[in-house]
């Protein structure tokens, strides 16, 4: 619970207090009321109004519902807030009827509202007879159920990860897609495209083209921003290894935040970005995770680094192993190279994620793993020695994902690989102690590449998704869903003009 000076929490296990399954019983009642007068508490000292609380629809965006803190009491917790699920893309219309549970220990005083206001995550219900039950499809649910899965194989007991946020500041962005014009416009003044304008802001500090990476003020104009975002999410309880400016000369960012455990991280993810982006559009920016918004700079990924841990040990090192990693961990990686197709389809759920994952901007396009080696899909960082740090990381995913799935998916590939024992170096996926880049058009022929688009992510998950349904992890409806909707979102994007085309062919 938070106290009541800070409003800080000191506890965001959201399966501390599970109201869901004990519904209507006298002990679920008389824990309602304990963690109600809790709650009430902390509004008072904090002149609270309304208590908001947050739900993670399908493609990962917060939705939220608000009451005034006359309304809360003890029964919110019991029965929770009725909600129409077929809008979050969960539901069809005809069975649309869902409750929020919330959570008391992810409450924390919202800063962006206006009026007092404290907000709270929490678990999405089904509504049955007799009690209410946890909906196996609710992005936090899968995220549980794998590690559960993960606990029950007796692999290990742990999963830690860190993501790196990348993102892009602009002072404006205007889009419009219609049938008589389609188009984008963004601006920020530190654009090399605006060093011959003549106008107020022009000051010689503009950053050149891809010249971004760790440049200093007074060319990083986004420096005291970063920095009272990372505050921000200090105060909120995430701990923050560091920001600086990234490679994308148009005010590209990074944000990189120490490892937790991945349910946990999880929901970090989605503060995160509501952290960024509403400090940004305070301050009259705003902020984007989109992987690639400008052509020709730098996209934005996710990287996630990650380890297993299992009675507290680390499960990942082993100083006789190639790059200090343990079989384990190479059975790890053999996993997620083997699944890494289908893996795209929830770690780069948007068609625009793979304009990123094209040669010539650090991001991968290779089947692989090495040292060091930022063309490799893995790579381990050569700075992790000790055996609590020793790690890898996965360098195709990017923020358009849902946190739950995408984490949920590559720890079910992992801990396939490590079931099956498959190891990457006999599969010929590396290590890759070379520079993938430059390899000629021959020698790309022989390693296998990641989809070039969503629709080919989907094809594979379609055919590779039993190493997800293993335990119930990933119902069977949610791929069928996700797939349907992906596609539906794909189709889309097909059948709209782009400016590039008219560029292209429009005197043809």
């Amino acid at each position: 619970m938070p106290d009541g000076t800070s409003g800080r929490r000191e506890s965001r296990q959201v399966q501390s207090y599970d109201p869901a399954e004990k519904q209507g019983k006298k002990k679920a009642r008389n824990g309602a009321m304990d963690k109600s007068k809790e709650i009430r508490k902390l509004c008072e000292e904090k002149q609270i109004r309304m208590i908001d609380f947050k739900m993670t629809d399908i493609d990962g965006r917060w939705r939220h519902i608000t009451i005034p803190v006359e309304r809360f009491d003890e029964n919110t917790f019991v029965y929770g807030i009725g909600f129409d699920g077929s809008n979050y893309g969960y539901a069809p219309v005809e069975k649309s009827d869902m409750v929020f549970l919330p959570d008391p220990d992810t409450a924390y005083v919202d800063p962006f509202a206006e009026v007092p206001t404290l907000t709270m995550c929490g678990n999405v219900c089904v509504i049955g007879k007799e009690e209410n039950k946890p909906f196996d499809q609710y992005p936090k649910n899968v995220s549980l159920r794998a590690v559960e899965y993960m606990k029950e194989s007796g692999i290990a007991d742990t999963m830690v990860i860190g993501p790196e946020f990348e993102f892009y500041l602009f002072d404006t962005a205007r889009f419009e897609v219609s049938p008589r014009q389609c188009g984008y416009q963004i601006d920020t003044r530190q654009a090399a495209w605006n060093m011959s304008l003549d106008s107020r802001g022009n000051n010689g500090y503009e950053v050149p083209h891809q010249g971004g990476y760790h440049v200093a003020a007074p060319q990083d104009v986004g420096y005291d921003l970063r920095s009272r975002i990372c505050m921000e999410m200090e105060d909120w309880g995430i701990k923050v290894k560091y920001h600086h400016h990234e490679v994308g000369g148009p005010g590209q960012m990074e944000i990189e935040v120490e490892l937790a455990d991945m349910p946990e991280m999880a929901d970090n993810t989605m503060i995160i970005k509501y952290i960024i982006k509403n400090m940004a559009a305070r301050e009259g920016k705003t902020a984007t995770f989109l992987p690639k918004p400008i052509y020709q700079e730098a996209g934005s990924g996710m990287h996630v680094h990650m380890l297993l841990k299992k009675d507290g040990k680390p499960l990942f090192y082993d100083e006789n192993g190639y790059s200090g990693l343990s079989k384990m961990a190479h059975y790890f990686i053999g996993g997620l190279l083997t699944h890494i197709a289908s893996l795209c389809a929830f770690t780069n759920p948007s068609t625009n994620s793979f304009k990123r994952l094209v040669p010539g901007y650090e991001a991968p396009v290779t089947i692989g793993y090495a040292t060091s080696n930022r063309s490799a899909v893995i790579r381990i960082p050569a700075y992790a020695k000790s055996p609590e740090t020793k790690r890898f990381e996965l360098r195709n995913p990017d923020a358009t994902a849902n946190p739950y799935y995408a984490y949920a998916a590559i720890l079910m590939a992992g801990l396939d690989g490590i079931e099956k024992q498959i190891d990457p170096a006999a599969m010929g996926w590396g290590p890759y102690d070379f520079n993938l880049y430059t390899l000629s058009a021959e020698e790309q022929k022989k390693i296998k590449g990641l989809p070039k688009t969503l629709d080919e992510a989907l094809d594979a998950l379609e055919a590779d998704h039993d190493y997800l349904t293993k335990g119930g992890v990933f119902p069977e409806r949610l791929i069928d869903v996700w797939v349907a909707r992906k596609r539906a979102e794909a189709k889309k994007a097909s059948e709209i003009p782009t400016p590039a085309e008219f560029a292209m062919y429009y005197d043809l």
